[in-house]
């Protein structure tokens, strides 16, 4: 018999799972907008009155955002793993905690050493506090018919860290200056994070069962994943839009200046991306209510494939430039709303934490290193063959979602996963697919 992984939470009257769940999704909304906007977004605006304090070149100060980005990649494993055994409040307050007050060392930095020590350390937070934690816990909660919505209303709110957030520390920087500007950032950041991670977030109804699941049986869960070529080609497709979304996000002001537009429009058609991500996870979420959810996300990949092709072309005209990145914007951001689903469907959740980090690991591996790549393509062959290579990743990346769609969930050899393990949860042939909330029918014990 084998394990068919369902919805983690067995409604109530009303059909919303216990523990005032849309409460926390709120929380969670409010903590990544500004989790974003101070441990990521603050840094770019930053950069040069860093640099300049600091006796250093940017590209030096950059390589600390390297590593930060690098350091969370590293720990998406263990953290996944602990989010699987112990849920995430605990783990979330402490990273909150932690972020805050290396945010606020960060502003007494006097050295590249220190400056690289501290945003090592801020990028170990990341991983207990961003996108990969919430998003874990929100899976953890919530049956599939609602999981979609829940983590469309984090990712949307989310989508506007770095509009708020970057002409905020702009308005501190101007008023007084980077060091001070950071202690203002770690202050707000503690202020909201904090009390919210740890009276909102709870440990999902499944953790909180009396028979809870196994080491074994979690790892047995991961070892079907990783055995299943769905998986990789899944990876494929995100670390492959990963990249090139890393490198658009780096190199799309200097194509525009580079075409002969001045610095601030260039900066403001960039800004679109990260408004266009909004509305192209709310696009996306219409849409898949009439196509299966793989076909819609590879047309918006290959639709990011046409633009950064295009884009050398048409860029030389505002119009042009303008269009060009609307078209790519719609698909900013959307990894961050299609994974939780494409993973929890198929491989259920009592260890997505688990798998969720382990794909984690080379997406963000990729986010930190394509952009130093794509810089030595750009050195080499100019900014057309670039954005070329750009547009054939998001056609790699449009391959990948579609290859194996359809194939049936792996199986799970061994013991089944009782429903006492947790609520809701029930052991049939399969791990994800179909999924059936309420009571387990009689047939499934």
């Amino acid at each position: 018999m084998s394990l068919h992984a369902t919805p983690a939470t067995r409604p109530t009257r009303g059909g919303r799972p216990p523990g005032s769940p849309w409460r926390m999704v709120a929380a969670l909304a409010v903590t990544q907008t500004v989790g974003y906007g101070v441990l990521y977004y603050a840094f770019a605006v930053l950069l040069q009155p860093m640099a300049q304090a600091l006796d250093a070149s940017p590209a030096a100060v950059t390589v600390a955002m390297t590593a930060s980005v690098l350091a969370g990649a590293a720990m998406a494993v263990p953290v996944g793993r602990w989010l699987d055994r112990h849920g995430g409040r605990a783990l979330m307050t402490l990273g909150s905690i932690a972020a805050t007050a290396l945010v606020a060392a960060w502003s007494q930095v006097r050295t590249l050493t220190q400056l690289y020590a501290v945003l090592i350390g801020i990028g170990v937070t990341t991983a207990m506090v961003l996108y990969e934690p919430a998003l874990t816990v929100v899976v953890s909660w919530f049956p599939p018919q609602r999981r979609a919505k829940a983590v469309l209303a984090i990712v949307v709110v989310a989508g506007f860290a770095s509009t708020i957030f970057m002409p905020l520390t702009g308005l501190l920087l101007d008023n007084y200056g980077w060091r001070s500007a950071l202690l203002i950032l770690a202050l707000l950041h503690g202020a909201v994070t904090v009390p919210l991670h740890a009276l909102t977030v709870r440990t999902p109804p499944r953790l909180a069962a009396q028979r809870r699941p196994s080491k074994q049986q979690r790892a047995a869960v991961v070892r079907a994943a990783l055995g299943d070529r769905r998986f990789w080609w899944l990876a494929v497709a995100f670390v492959a839009h990963g990249a090139a979304m890393a490198t658009m996000t780096l190199h799309l002001v200097g194509l525009l200046v580079h075409k002969g537009h001045p610095i601030t429009f260039a900066a403001t058609v960039a800004g679109l991306l990260g408004v266009l991500s909004v509305t192209g996870r709310l696009l996306l979420t219409a849409l898949q209510q009439r196509l299966r959810l793989p076909v819609v996300v590879a047309v918006v990949f290959v639709i990011q494939a046409g633009a950064a092709i295009a884009l050398p072309i048409v860029a030389g005209s505002p119009v042009g430039a303008a269009v060009a990145v609307v078209a790519f914007g719609l698909g900013f951001g959307v990894v961050s709303l299609v994974k939780p689903p494409l993973l929890a469907d198929r491989y259920g959740t009592i260890a997505y934490g688990t798998i969720g980090g382990i794909l984690a690991t080379p997406i963000t591996v990729a986010k930190a290193t394509a952009p130093l790549g794509a810089a030595g393509l750009l050195a080499v062959a100019g900014y057309p063959a670039t954005f070329v290579v750009v547009g054939a990743v998001c056609l790699l990346a449009a391959a990948g979602m579609l290859a194996r769609a359809w194939s049936p969930p792996p199986t799970l050899d061994g013991p089944p996963l009782r429903d006492g393990v947790g609520a809701g949860e029930r052991s049939t042939g399969r791990i994800g697919g179909q999924t059936v909330e309420g009571t387990p029918n009689s047939s499934s014990s």
